[in-house]
């Protein structure tokens, strides 16, 4: 079959979980004897125009405009849609499986899809389907029950108090319009199903990220030289892959770090990212006290988290937000290490409580920091949690099922 990717980005220029999903799948179909073709966006012009990344053909066009617009550019952007139907009138492709498309693709191309007669498929990775950001207003800081089930319906009033001008009161319909020409819906977890269901979107089926578990793994001599680097040898380590963006988590991994060091005086907390948001974690850091304790590593490549990952002890992730999935734990699985996860989101679904990390409120910062002194504190149980979440994204979550089941839906 020939398949067709859609994609906003792709690495190499954009390495984030969504990017790294579809470059992932891309391989994986490829490996199953199928034509595979990526359509996606460049914010540079020396990007532009027909490549291969590792294998994989792809399409770069450019597309470049401020954030501001992307309630009105995400519908339809005329930067982009005429040169996705040419790529696609040139293919003919068999199968168009869009991904992110609500920044530069644009929605539209569901339609072009559509009128291409192939069988079209989309993969919602986040909320953006009816939602113009992260999702936070189910979330409520004083409750710290990590158990409770949410509701995760969204009104437009909602959206107009948080998103002012940038509301564009007819973007939800549009989308849902577009939303015709596609033939499955596909979500990552069954906790971002729900909230679709619950925001009027339905035709939905989940199919869980997968992952390639050897590409996870890295030998001593790195391992060695990272430590080095960064200078946490035979310290416990601790490693936060979400310093860009506050609604990571990265102000509950500080306050619950307090703890933690009172605790173990011998820890460090590695964090990865870069920008205003890592400023304000290095101020935070020193208010605190933990000035020598907090490492920041600036932004990591994805070769190097996979050091950064075999290089910890514990992997947190606690995300104040609702996180669909949470690729960054299946990555830490696969480098056998326990982890500690936010509530909000579909983390749920991939680690087992008490098994191979846990889930907590993160913003019951006495809890997450109870949790992770624990696995410090107990380092045999530790490498229990690590080979049972090896052994857990083998059995459930690796690149080959992922692959099967998508390839499932296209021959159907």
């Amino acid at each position: 079959m020939k398949i067709l990717l859609l994609q906003d980005d792709f690495p190499p220029e954009n390495s984030g979980g969504a990017a790294r999903v579809v470059f992932t799948l891309a391989r994986g179909l490829a490996q199953a004897d199928q034509s595979v073709t990526v359509i996606t966006t460049t914010r540079d012009k020396l990007w532009e125009g027909k490549s291969a990344y590792e294998g994989v053909e792809v399409y770069r066009i450019y597309s470049h405009y401020p954030e501001r617009w992307r309630a009105y550019k995400s519908l339809y952007n005329p930067s982009v849609v005429n040169g996705v139907k040419k790529i696609i009138e040139r293919i003919q492709p068999d199968i168009i499986h869009a991904h992110n498309l609500h920044f530069y693709l644009s929605y539209y191309c569901l339609k072009i899809a559509k009128q291409a007669r192939a069988k079209v498929f989309l993969t919602a990775h986040d909320v953006m389907l009816f939602h113009y950001g992260k999702l936070v207003e189910f979330i409520n800081p004083q409750d710290l029950d990590s158990k409770k089930q949410y509701n995760y319906q969204v009104s437009s009033w909602q959206q107009i108090k948080r998103f002012k001008f940038r509301y564009n009161p007819f973007r939800n319909l549009i989308i849902k319009n577009y939303l015709k020409y596609v033939d499955r819906i596909f979500a990552v977890s069954n906790t971002l199903k729900t909230a679709l269901n619950q925001n009027r979107i339905d035709n939905v089926e989940v199919v869980h990220n997968g992952i390639s578990l050897s590409e996870w793994l890295a030998g001593d001599d790195e391992i060695r030289a990272f430590k080095n680097k960064y200078n946490f040898e035979n310290k416990k380590t601790i490693f936060f892959g979400g310093g860009n963006n506050a609604l990571k988590g990265g102000q509950q991994a500080i306050l619950a770090f307090k703890k933690i060091a009172n605790e173990i005086p011998d820890v460090v907390l590695l964090i990865a990212g870069r920008g205003r948001y890592k400023d304000q974690l290095v101020l935070q850091s020193k208010v605190n006290g933990l000035e020598g304790k907090v490492r920041f590593t600036g932004q990591l490549t994805t070769a190097e988290m996979r050091v950064a990952y075999n290089s910890a002890d514990v992997v947190i992730m606690p995300s104040v937000c609702f996180d669909t999935f949470g690729m960054v734990l299946l990555e830490a699985m696969c480098a056998k290490k326990p982890v500690v996860a936010s509530c909000f989101g579909g983390q749920k679904e991939i680690v087992e409580q008490g098994k191979t990390g846990y889930i907590v409120n993160p913003y019951n910062v006495e809890e997450f920091a109870g949790k992770v002194v624990h696995l410090l504190s107990n380092p045999e149980e530790s490498l229990q949690f690590g080979e049972a979440g090896y052994r857990l994204v083998k059995e459930a979550f690796s690149l080959d099922q992922m692959v099967n089941k998508y390839l499932e839906h296209y021959l159907k």
